[in-house]
């Protein structure tokens, strides 16, 4: 039985923060620590009160930078890490151009292995310990993905992408070749240490009727796992998946039809939903998932958080990456770039919520709070570490800032990899040699 007593200034969510003087809404101790047995919190608060229960235990002193429960990505593609940085296209020319020539290369079981390493690698150099990952069509790619996770104790959620139209040939299966390989997936993979599978529809446009009709069959007979798919990211989309299902009366209507929208449905990017598909997917407690810096980058449009929060039948929302749409692993660039399109919309959101987004905000977003995205007893022991002076931009600044928020908005609007001191996965150090 293994102890370790992490130290440094705490902070933890309880709520979401509706503004800075929200203290209610967090945990925060100056001089805290985490102690961590056999890969779980235990317990967690004041270090003078933790320490009295670690008794002898070896302590890893992280005074005076912040302690945090792991960063939770809730969208991304492995597969797109030499795509990242591609010039010039929208979302439907950039995937044809760029990542489905990329994707092709995953048929080849030793790069889907040394992609998954570096994908995983870059997680834990950001901070990210839980992520919501796309593998390509071929079951090794999900294979070396869940291997290499799972190598690192990591809380992940994946699965392989149906595709059987709209896509290269290379990059296709069928519908029933799509269930088969699922199926088998789901067998090898899910609820084997801390990983998950996702039935993956990677959206309308690439799947035939009958394959979104196996994805519900697979939903129908798994309705514990997640559903990742995309939804409403760009116009040209929307009115090419119109056209394929010209009788589900909008884009949000085909994932109803096939059964596919529910508490643990994940629906990439969500911009343009009207009031009508807004409404469907709250009542059926879907999670949209706001994708800022992609969303930028490909000029797909700006997601109206506050709105979407604000409504009659508010969203479950959630924040990511979207590599390689997106363009920075980091979740805390992410929340710089969400923060601009918020204000773009008119409003601001406050520091604290940001934190709690990225944290317990989308833990619950992925009905994982029991394990993830705190520091309570029984948590799973997934920790990052903050140094709001990493950089010489970062220390000036600081000289001024006179309160927690203020750290916060330092650490996420000028913050990145060098920000991040330490990130533990279930106790274990990962950030050490990268």
């Amino acid at each position: 039985m293994t102890k370790t007593l992490i130290r440094g200034r705490l902070l933890a969510f309880l709520a979401e923060p509706h503004a800075v003087d929200d203290h209610a809404s967090y945990v925060y101790e100056e001089d805290g620590a985490v102690l961590v047995e056999d890969r779980v919190i235990v317990a967690s608060g004041a270090y003078a009160r933790v320490a009295l229960d670690a008794g002898g235990t070896e302590v890893v002193d992280h005074r005076p930078h912040l302690l945090l429960p792991g960063f939770i990505d809730a969208h991304a593609h492995f597969p797109q890490m030499q795509v990242i940085a591609s010039f010039g296209a929208e979302l439907l020319d950039w995937l044809n151009t760029y990542t489905f020539p990329a994707e092709t290369k995953f048929s080849d079981p030793a790069h889907a292995a040394r992609i998954a390493g570096c994908f995983l690698d870059e997680m834990a150099r950001h901070g990210t310990t839980t992520a919501a990952v796309y593998c390509t069509v071929h079951p090794g790619s999900a294979d070396a993905f869940f291997a290499e996770a799972q190598r690192r104790g990591m809380c992940m959620i994946a699965g392989k992408v149906m595709m059987d139209r709209n896509a290269p040939a290379a990059l296709t299966d069928t519908a029933q070749s799509s269930y088969d390989d699922t199926k088998a997936l789901i067998a090898r993979w899910h609820g084997k240490g801390r990983l998950n599978y996702a039935i993956t529809p990677r959206f309308a446009i690439t799947s035939t009727p009958g394959q979104m009709e196996m994805a519900a069959a697979l939903a129908a007979e798994h309705p514990d796992l997640h559903i990742q798919t995309h939804l409403s990211e760009n116009h040209a989309e929307i009115a090419f998946s119109g056209e394929l299902y010209p009788h589900c009366g909008d884009y949000t209507g085909i994932y109803v039809d096939y059964g596919l929208t529910g508490p643990k449905s994940l629906f990439g990017h969500c911009i343009h939903l009207s009031e009508r598909e807004a409404d469907v997917l709250a009542e059926s407690g879907s999670v949209a998932v706001f994708c800022p810096t992609s969303n930028l980058f490909l000029g797909s449009g700006l997601f109206d958080y506050q709105r979407y929060r604000r409504r009659t039948r508010p969203l479950r929302i959630a924040a990511a990456t979207d590599v390689g749409g997106g363009t920075n692993y980091s979740m805390l660039r992410t929340m710089d770039e969400g923060y601009k399109v918020i204000a773009l919309n008119g409003e601001k959101l406050n520091p604290l919520a940001s934190f709690w987004q990225i944290t317990r905000g989308n833990a619950e977003a992925l009905s994982l709070e029991s394990r993830i995205g705190t520091l309570e007893a029984g948590s799973d022991a997934d920790l990052v570490v903050l140094d709001a002076r990493a950089t010489p931009a970062m220390r000036l600044r600081m000289e001024t800032v006179e309160t927690l928020a203020e750290e916060l908005f330092v650490l996420q609007t000028l913050g990145d990899d060098r920000a991040v001191v330490e990130t533990y996965v279930a106790g274990s150090p990962m950030k050490q040699g990268l």
